[in-house]
């Protein structure tokens, strides 16, 4: 939540400039609000069981998993998951509380340990452990040590629910003197998946054992990696004391996070996947898992660029060029990136037309696109939270969009909820 003060006069002069403004005033004042929420959190909402959701990626829907799973309201939509927005999610806690589920992330190193001492969590879940830190962090060895502070705060009868298909976060079992309870694909996971199938357009199906039970089940969340969520969420429930049962109906009716595998159809006949909350490396990959599986007359994707790209960038994006030509009939690139994308594209097989560079706005992104869909396509849509290229979407639906900036870092606000959607920012554009 940074601004340039020279920044300050046009930003007041907007209604979503000032709410920017609000926000930057608020991510500052955790030095006050933390020891509040802390001394809140150890009196009056001491008995309240808190579950704190941390990892790489999957944390906004693991959250709200999690709340529903419990039957907690779900304020996730309008909270951030760090400084002020945490120690907000602890004062809100009602007393008397049964349980609360907070998200908590970070961006550089000492955040985590000061973030744990203040929620002191009852449970931990931790979802995954990957490349969206690559820059801010450096390794994985140092993003799980600096995400592995929510687990060493954990009382003895504390429970850490973890990822047992991934490595990095089973590495942080030994960091914690709490039970370890694991969900996962893997044969050996306390909660576990099999047999995950994509039900274009209503969710995924699969396979679950839980604590020596066995169910269908069927979700309305999209994809394999959506159904790690669902795991996490059994495995809290359990150890709350919650029947398996009700937990799986309250989960069924868990509709997807905006932004994260969310589809929405257009008057059109066009479905367009919504994915454009992040892109991480490694949710670029899922996104175009899920894309190869579902039976759209024709694939579409747009791309923006990949957040913290770990490695050489122009291999990794030939590599995304690649993958997206054996899986969608055409690849518009959004912003920058083209020619690696282009190239990869291209050495797969396909089509030099095929592959479009979309400009720089998302008004250049919308008309390439017109050009492009036909009624029955599906259109994957993923690029970087600050690229807003959900206003794509607003645009093929018909929306009046006059906001063209090329970067904003207001989180709180979807675009289509934004003031600034339609008249746009004129004499007040600044770089947010």
């Amino acid at each position: 939540m940074r601004f340039r003060l020279r920044d300050l006069p046009a930003m007041l002069g907007t209604p979503a400039g000032r709410l920017h403004v609000r926000q930057g005033l608020a991510y500052r004042s955790w030095p006050v609000l933390s020891p509040l929420a802390r001394l809140y959190r150890r009196t009056v909402v001491r008995r309240t069981r808190v579950i704190a959701v941390v990892g790489s990626f999957g944390k906004s829907t693991t959250t709200r998993a999690v709340a529903a799973a419990l039957g907690v309201s779900d304020h996730r939509r309008t909270l951030l998951n760090a400084w002020y927005w945490i120690a907000l999610a602890l004062l809100r806690i009602r007393p008397g509380q049964r349980h609360a589920a907070i998200e908590v992330g970070i961006a550089r190193p000492g955040q985590m340990k000061a973030y744990a001492r203040t929620v002191g969590p009852d449970v931990t879940v931790v979802t995954a452990i990957g490349s969206e830190h690559h820059r801010s962090l450096g390794t994985l060895e140092v993003t799980r040590a600096e995400k592995s502070w929510m687990l060493q705060v954990l009382p003895a009868s504390g429970v850490a629910i973890l990822n047992g298909d991934d490595p990095n976060v089973m590495w942080m079992k030994e960091k914690t003197r709490a039970r370890v309870v694991t969900f996962g694909f893997g044969a050996a996971c306390d909660v576990r998946a099999e047999d995950a199938r994509l039900d274009w357009p209503h969710g995924t199906r699969f396979r679950l054992t839980a604590f020596g039970e066995e169910r269908n089940v069927a979700v309305r969340l999209f994809g394999r990696h959506m159904v790690y969520p669902i795991l996490a969420a059994v495995a809290v429930s359990h150890v709350e004391g919650f029947a398996l049962d009700g937990t799986l109906a309250r989960l069924q009716e868990l509709a997807p996070t905006p932004g994260r595998m969310d589809p929405v159809p257009l008057r059109d006949g066009v479905t367009v996947l919504r994915d454009d909350f992040k892109s991480s490396l490694e949710t670029v990959e899922a996104a175009l898992d899920v894309l190869a599986q579902i039976p759209a007359s024709r694939r579409v994707v747009l791309l923006g660029a990949v957040s913290e790209p770990p490695g050489r960038q122009r291999p990794m994006y030939q590599a995304l060029g690649e993958r997206v030509a054996g899986i969608a009939s055409h690849l518009v690139v959004f912003n920058h990136e083209f020619e690696p994308y282009w190239s990869g594209a291209r050495r797969a097989g396909m089509p030099r037309t095929s592959v479009i560079d979309a400009g720089r706005t998302v008004h250049d992104a919308a008309d390439a696109l017109r050009r492009v869909l036909h009624p029955g396509d599906v259109l994957l849509i993923k690029g970087r939270g600050p690229e807003k290229l959900d206003r794509v979407r607003l645009i093929l639906e018909g929306r009046k969009v006059g906001c063209d900036i090329r970067y904003c870092s207001i989180r709180t606000l979807e675009c289509e909820q934004c003031p600034m959607l339609e008249r746009g920012w004129g004499r007040h554009r600044v770089i947010m």
